[in-house]
């Protein structure tokens, strides 16, 4: 896989400006850090409730 490198992110951070304007930029910024907290959240209760859930079924099969 190739490193994107510094001359690509000005590349690409130079399309964003002209997409969504220098206004609009530290909105997108909070809402997406906004919407990786949830999923972070989300992700990190659905990876502890399955786990809890398999250990007692295990023991109920065994029984």
């Amino acid at each position: 896989m190739a490193v994107i490198g510094t001359t690509e992110l000005i590349i690409i951070l130079v399309i964003v400006l002209v997409i969504f304007g220098g206004a609009k930029l530290p909105k997108l910024a909070r809402s997406l850090g906004q919407a990786q907290r949830e999923f972070r959240k989300n992700a990190g209760d659905e990876l502890e409730e399955p786990a809890s859930s398999g250990s007692a079924d295990t023991k109920n099969s065994d029984a």
